[in-house]
């Protein structure tokens, strides 16, 4: 069906379906209703001012830097609170003020460099540009785009550089993406830390050494994480400074090309974990400030600004972050061939408090009222409707602690438009059973419980654990099972001790419960699959 038949769709939903599923969902019927009617709104206004959605989310083509057919560079930026723009680079000897951009209306600026002599590129692949702000303050700014698309730091320096990047052999990719899986088999992997050696691994040691075990095992999907440029290597790619650009230190974009075409070769389809719901406060090289402003692509705090993960937070309700989040999504699906997306910390966008300091009981009034951020919340309809109009086998997965009604059912019946959730509540039910339990107290019909606790309609995604358990200040379920003796007597050389023997055990029937009860789909976590 093409994009205008999908529009009418969208304005008439099937709301009945939703509501017979689950009844106590009808008093809050004219809260789907508002919700739906904002995105149906919002749709017909990107296809009023912008000659329709599939144009305003491939503004990639547009923004940033493109090299047009004569060899001309045209570069193109949204800075509102901008005095002037220019841009420095190598290609001019770091000049500051010869290449200035020319304003245009909505906070626009616009640039245009002709070819060199020998008609080549004014800026020749792998040099370094940086964008020069002018405020109205009187002060000069350096600036990364932000939609620089490859972007490396130097062994000495801390702040990332922004490179051009314009090969003139791209790598181009030759498998089709493979059919959506029935069942979800998700193999979450890291390519940093995807080698045995005591360095950041590359994109291609994952090509050519994880990859072949990853089919060999059994998984029909890949979730990689941390790929999306972030200059704080511990934030596990949490904190983003360059959403287009995908992470230099494990290799070059071609280098990522390759590895989902070879994916792709062995039927496996690869989710990128996509974080949209804050960024990282760097001026130098990430969104924060990027016009000299506290707004720009963030609300002015205190409400742009997320106290505990000390980030910043978007203005979902902005015209150009709307551009640029969406085309986001695109960029990954088209540049790279991704095959959907793992949507990170939900739960801090569907509410004002973000999650912080609240506990989720159940109770329907958590997840309507005033408390719930309707305009982030419209965005991840938006987000999934076009994603699943363009690719109908887009596979789109929610990270929401909450567990708020209809996240995965589709807009339009509206839901939230997710095919899946994270049943977040499971690996945490094994972390407490193994740290606050003797064996003997283990009650079978309190885990069965939690394992099979989800909403009719909506499909899960089951883990025994995830990145979260394993690195974010705890430890794997192995290592709680058999850290006293994992260095010294997990070797086939010496006899089976108690500890082992029981470990190894546990470990397994916590993945079989797991697998067996635990949803429509499985996620096991890099390094846990060879036990």
């Amino acid at each position: 069906e093409t994009m205008e038949e999908h529009e009418d769709n969208v304005s008439i939903p099937e709301f009945n379906n939703l509501l017979q599923a689950d009844p106590n969902l009808k008093r809050y019927e004219n809260d789907f209703r508002r919700r739906h009617d904002m995105l149906r709104k919002q749709v017909l206004l990107l296809e009023e001012a912008e000659g329709g959605v599939d144009q305003f989310t491939r503004s990639y083509r547009s923004f940033g830097v493109q090299r047009l057919p004569d060899n001309s560079l045209f570069f193109k930026e949204w800075a509102p609170a901008a005095e002037a723009l220019f841009l420095t680079g190598e290609f001019n000897g770091w000049d500051k003020f010869s290449h200035p951009y020319s304003k245009k209306e909505f906070g626009k600026w616009e640039l245009t460099i002709p070819p060199k002599s020998d008609n080549s590129p004014a800026v020749d692949h792998r040099t370094r540009l940086k964008v020069v702000v002018h405020t109205k303050d009187g002060e000069r700014l350096y600036r990364i785009s932000p939609w620089a698309k490859y972007v490396t730091r130097e062994e000495k320096s801390v702040i990332y550089d922004w490179v051009h990047w314009d090969p003139p052999q791209p790598y181009v990719q030759i498998h089709p993406r493979p059919k959506k899986p029935k069942s979800l088999r998700i193999y979450e992997a890291h390519v940093g830390i995807g080698s045995p050696e005591p360095k950041i691994a590359s994109y291609n040691n994952f090509t050519h050494n994880v990859l072949p075990r990853i089919k060999d095992l059994g998984y029909n999907c890949i979730q990689l994480m941390a790929i999306m440029e972030h200059a704080y290597y511990a934030s596990f790619g949490y904190q983003i400074t360059s959403f287009f650009a995908a992470s230099s230190r494990y290799g070059t974009p071609d280098e990522l090309k390759e590895l989902i075409d070879v994916a792709h070769s062995m039927g496996i389809v690869v989710l990128l974990d996509v974080v949209h719901s804050h960024a990282s406060k760097n001026t130098e090289d990430g969104l924060n400030a990027f016009d000299g402003s506290d707004s720009c692509f963030f609300h002015s705090p205190p409400r742009g600004e997320h106290t505990l993960w000390d980030s910043r937070l978007f203005n979902y309700a902005s015209w150009e972050v709307l551009r640029f989040l969406l085309s986001n999504l695109r960029w990954w699906m088209e540049e790279y061939c991704f095959d959907g997306f793992r949507f990170d910390g939900i739960t801090s966008m569907l509410y004002h408090h973000h999650g912080i300091g609240t506990g989720f009981s159940g109770d329907y009034n958590e997840y309507f009222g005033l408390q719930v951020d309707e305009e982030s919340l419209v965005y991840l309809m938006l987000s999934n409707h076009i994603l699943h109009s363009l690719y109908p086998d887009c596979i789109t997965i929610a990270e929401d602690v909450s567990g708020m009604p209809a996240l995965c059912r589709r807009v339009e019946e509206g839901g939230l438009g997710f095919d899946y959730r994270l049943a977040m509540a499971i690996p945490d039910k094994w972390i407490q059973i193994l740290k606050e339990l003797k064996d003997e107290e283990w009650d079978m019909g309190n885990i069965v419980f939690t394992l099979t606790n989800r909403r009719y309609g909506e499909k899960c995604i089951a883990y025994a654990e995830s990145h979260d358990q394993a690195l974010v200040g705890d430890k794997t379920l192995a290592f709680w099972l058999m850290d006293k003796e994992m260095y010294t007597n997990m070797s086939t050389m010496v006899p089976m001790s108690h500890i082992i023997d029981r470990g190894m055990q546990l470990h397994k029937m916590i993945r079989l419960l797991t697998h067996g009860l635990g949803g429509e789909g499985y996620l096991n976590f890099m390094g846990e699959s060879s036990l």
